[in-house]
């Protein structure tokens, strides 16, 4: 089979098992779609279109860009679904907080700005009516949607998607279980996930027009069912889509110098933690009023900045964000 044709073979059974795996995610409750407009949701959006209306939702951050709100709009009016475009303010975020660190247990702030918008967004879902919220994750760690991947060589590549395997984790799925909703993730569903496992790295990085993208079989899959804007839209965070990216701005201009000081070096002098900046100190307190300091586990490993336990080999700390370790 010439490789053109084994591209178009390959593409065929990519839209097969998500296909498969979307109707899976739709059968019973009320479904809704946490629609970021990036390619990953977009694609899970317009299979469930084929077998259903399903409401749309969106988060923005008040008064930051959250580019994710144009692109989702330009989705849902091409589906002709209900799409509702949640503003989160400030005074929001500080309520939501609280709840975020301690679902997740973790005060890591790119975890906890990511899942900010995850939570507001489930929690809008929630109360339009949703008891299920199908989501895009697991497409990046599975089809190399990172740039930090792409210029890797094949064999380095499927080394590090596999590394990524054995620790990709969600936090829609113990977010969605705290609002008494489930999260479903068609990119994770089984036979989609062992497809992509074995499918040769190659297909995953590629370019077009002169510039390499990840999840390229997908974006070629998909290419003409979806708007040229989303399908070759370049990746984009969820703190940077919904302009959560903002906060350290915030946090940082409603926290004093002095406050911020004394803060820091009692925490370092009672708690052996390590304040990174007045937002990593927002999130700590949420994570301290909850749990109390970190404490290390038994024997192992124990991050340098919290004290608490990491797994032998982590480069990575999931309890305060520490990188590297």
């Amino acid at each position: 089979m010439q490789n053109g044709e084994r591209m178009q073979a390959i593409c065929a059974e990519v839209r097969r098992l998500l296909d498969q795996a979307v109707r899976r995610g739709l059968e019973g409750g009320r479904t809704a779609i946490l629609l970021s407009g990036g390619l990953d949701t977009s694609i899970v959006a317009t299979i469930a279109r084929r077998y259903s209306r399903p409401d749309a939702y969106t988060v923005a951050l008040k008064g930051s860009p959250s580019p994710d709100a144009g692109y989702a709009r330009l989705v849902a009016e091409a589906l002709g679904i209900r799409h509702t475009i949640h503003c989160m303010d400030v005074a929001e975020v500080l309520e939501l907080v609280p709840k975020v660190v301690g679902v997740l247990r973790t005060y890591d702030p790119m975890e906890v700005r990511n899942s900010l918008a995850i939570y507001a967004g489930m929690l809008a879902a929630r109360e339009g009516g949703a008891d299920v919220v199908l989501t895009g994750d697991g497409a990046d760690e599975l089809m190399a949607g990172y740039s930090f991947v792409y210029n890797l060589g094949k064999e380095e590549l499927d080394a590090q998607l596999r590394r990524l395997w054995g620790v990709m984790t969600f936090s829609s799925v113990p977010l969605a279980e705290s609002l008494g909703i489930e999260a479903r993730t068609p990119f994770l569903d089984p036979d989609f996930a062992a497809y992509a496992m074995e499918m040769d790295p190659a297909y995953k990085v590629g370019e077009e027009a002169g510039q390499v993208y990840g999840k390229f079989i997908l974006r070629k899959a998909f290419e003409g069912m979806l708007p040229r804007e989303i399908t070759w839209r370049a990746k984009t965070p969820i703190e940077a889509g919904s302009g959560t990216a903002d906060l350290p701005r915030f946090f940082g201009s409603s926290i004093a110098d002095v406050e911020y000081s004394e803060k820091r070096a009692r925490y370092l002098r009672e708690d052996g933690v390590t304040i990174r900046d007045r937002e990593h100190l927002a999130y700590y307190e949420a994570f301290r009023s909850r749990f109390g300091a970190p404490r290390p586990a038994e024997g192992g490993k124990a991050c340098p900045q919290c004290r608490s336990g990491v797994p032998d080999g982590a480069t990575f700390c999931r309890t305060c964000g520490a990188f590297p370790i």
